[in-house]
């Protein structure tokens, strides 16, 4: 029998111990503001004293000459020192702009850790002077005064954000001694870490096999060395520095669609609420009226349907499509987009039946005026032949 050769280094991964000499990479916090009903098409040239600019991914050695993202404005702000739970961090901070009327806010903080469980404190990020989630609150509201010209219908105060953190981990992982693991391996190996990490779980004893499961079981992985898991309130990115941008981004788009459409559903609540009081025994408002308010609202919610899925559309990359069905799903969206449906069906369901009673009304009004009319040339007939 013929010896069997080996592949060099694919053996050695397989078998590595599992355990790492350390973890390196960045925690970056994504923020989804909805700030107006959209904002203006006029470009920004400057915001917060920083000049704007065209967001671009850089394409990695996966990605095809077609790949293709939306691009919106954005600017990189100053960074910020601050001490952190294990020391001085510098803070790296940008904001996209988007014509839904919404504001991304991504923050970047780095890290180096011997132990998985030790990035638990940065969900809730203190620094010596407060807490990041304060910070980032102030910065939108000084975002959202600066663009209050290019903002649509603003909001009067801000809204609650929709909140993301991401752990990204410098791949390729490495043993005591220097040989690089299989990220999947080592996943398989950590996996109730890993929940822990992405559950804000202090205590590891006490999580279940079973919530372990759940909140890891959304993961992928494309090389050996790289892997993408995600949960409700945070994921994992184990890959080379370069390609976290590409992933991030993706994650960037379905947590600003979750705010957007959570936006869409309040604002659908307000006009069904108001579309009941106006059908009501005493309607505070003349049918017509209402008719031209659904009328407006359902073609504005169109156009916002168009541009709401026209940014978060991509094309070219099967694997980071993947990765978005996964956090989609993760996030619900396709309940979300169901509901909604549903009551821009009621919505038009109301319309329709207000304006079927609008033309029954006209009608009426148009056969008392026909019947009146015929009464008064009887009347003038009558008179006629009286005269004579």
């Amino acid at each position: 029998m013929g010896s069997v050769v080996q592949q060099p280094g694919r053996s050695a991964r397989a078998e590595a111990p599992r355990s790492v000499q350390r973890y390196t990479g960045e925690v970056v916090y994504v923020y989804a503001f909805d700030v107006a009903y959209e904002m203006s098409r006029q470009p920004v040239r400057e915001l917060l004293g920083q000049p704007v600019a065209q967001f671009a991914v850089d394409a990695s050695k996966r990605s095809p000459k077609q790949l293709f993202f939306y691009k919106p404005q954005m600017v990189r702000l100053p960074p910020m020192e601050r001490l952190g739970p294990y020391g001085p961090v510098r803070v790296e901070r940008a904001v996209k702009l988007l014509p839904v009327g919404a504001i991304s806010i991504t923050v970047r903080v780095p890290f180096e850790v011997h132990h998985l469980e030790d990035l638990v404190v940065f969900h809730d990020l203190q620094f010596n002077n407060g807490a990041l989630h304060d910070e980032v609150r102030r910065l939108a509201e000084d975002v959202v005064a600066e663009l209050k010209s290019h903002c649509v219908r603003p909001h009067p105060h801000l809204i609650e954000e929709e909140a993301y953190t991401v752990f990204c981990v410098a791949s390729p992982l490495l043993t005591p001694e220097g040989v690089p693991v299989n990220a999947e391996h080592w996943f398989q190996a950590h996996r109730r870490k890993v929940a822990a990490l992405l559950t804000q779980e202090p205590d590891l004893d006490s999580l279940s096999k079973q919530e372990s499961d759940e909140s890891t079981g959304r993961y992928l992985s494309y090389y050996e060395t790289d892997l993408v898991v995600v949960d409700w309130d945070a994921a994992l990115i184990i890959d080379e520095p370069q390609d976290f941008d590409e992933t991030l981004y993706i994650m960037e788009l379905a947590n600003l669609q979750l705010a957007e459409l959570e936006a869409y559903d309040r604002i659908l609540d307000d006009a069904l609420d108001r579309s009941y009081r106006d059908l009501g025994e005493r309607p505070l408002r003349s049918r017509g009226d209402v008719l031209r308010e659904l009328r407006e609202l359902r073609i504005d919610l169109a156009r916002f349907s168009d541009e709401l899925s026209n940014i978060t559309k991509f094309f070219g990359d099967w694997h980071l499509a993947r990765i978005y069905e996964k956090i989609s799903s993760r996030f619900h969206l396709a309940d979300w987009h169901r509901t909604i449906d549903g009551k821009l069906k009621t919505l038009d369901d109301l319309y329709q039946l207000l304006k079927h009673d609008q033309t029954n009304r006209w009608m009426m009004i148009l056969e008392l005026t026909i019947v009146l009319l015929f009464i008064i040339d009887l009347v003038i007939l009558v008179l006629g032949l009286k005269g004579h």
